[in-house]
């Protein structure tokens, strides 16, 4: 299958998903890969006969989707983020909290993949916040539509390279060794909670202190759904609540309900 077959092929289909064609050129060959073995397992031939078979198989659809999940993950991934939501973004919503009567601090990871995003954010605010406000509690509901990733997740353990960005220290403090794999501690896991959700259909129904939608809904999906998940994040953040986006994203032209928190950095924080 030729690469110009394989854009119009996608450029077709990623739409009928709530997808966009420009979130995945850079990534394209990977997902077509995966439709290559694919086809291969079904004794197809040819992008048109699956194409055909789509038409014919509307189950097969869930199967596409899947094949078009992007989870590439690490710990502390952007580290510039965490460091700025450690020194100042989780101090400043816990402070809010406080300021409310509130005993807890919400954030939500939406398209946590394999858990190093949430995980982190829990590193972020043990390292300041939770010392200077011993009151009050973290809570993390982690999100994602790959049960496969939900519950890696849900282990907590992950490879050296995962690790790579964290200092020494941290990583001795919250991982055990485990054979080849680091483990999150037990202690560490406190507040965490992982569902399976497709952040296009579903949504939860809590508040949160602070949202992390990073590479997910910005990057992959179509401009309508953009604009919906960014009102849905309005309506789900507390006033005076951060979200943080991919250092490659930039918000819908409706993100006036935002201002940005942090300069040169993909954060923002609710008005009002």
């Amino acid at each position: 299958m030729h690469d110009s077959d394989r854009v119009v092929f996608l450029q077709w289909c990623l739409p009928k998903l709530g997808l966009r064609w420009k979130g995945f050129r850079k990534v394209r060959r990977t997902v077509c890969k995966r439709i290559d073995r694919r086809m291969r397992s079904l004794e197809i031939s040819g992008i048109e006969t699956y194409r055909q078979y789509l038409g014919n198989h509307p189950e097969e659809w869930a199967r596409l989707d899947a094949m078009c999940r992007i989870p590439i993950s690490r710990f502390y991934r952007d580290r510039r983020v965490y460091q700025w939501l450690a020194d100042e973004g989780f101090p400043l919503v816990t402070e809010e909290a406080g300021r409310r009567g509130e005993e807890t601090v919400r954030c939500w990871s939406a398209g946590c993949a394999s858990g190093e995003e949430p995980y982190s954010l829990k590193l972020a605010w043990l390292e300041k916040a939770a010392g200077l406000y011993p009151q009050i509690s973290l809570k993390i509901l982690a999100t994602d539509v790959d049960d496969i990733m939900i519950k890696r997740a849900r282990k907590g353990c992950y490879t050296g390279g995962s690790l790579r960005e964290l200092s020494a220290e941290i990583r001795s403090l919250a991982f055990e060794r485990t054979r080849d794999l680091f483990c999150i501690r037990e202690r560490w896991r406190e507040g965490m909670e992982f569902e399976l959700q497709d952040m296009r259909k579903m949504w939860p129904e809590e508040a949160f202190d602070l949202i992390a939608c990073r590479n997910t809904a910005f990057t992959y999906f179509e401009p309508a759904l953009q604009v919906l998940c960014l009102r849905r994040i309005a309506d789900s953040l507390s006033p005076g609540g951060l979200l943080v986006i991919g250092g490659h994203e930039s918000l819908p032209e409706c993100g006036l309900t935002f201002e940005q928190a942090a300069p040169h950095l993909p954060i923002f924080r609710k008005r009002g």
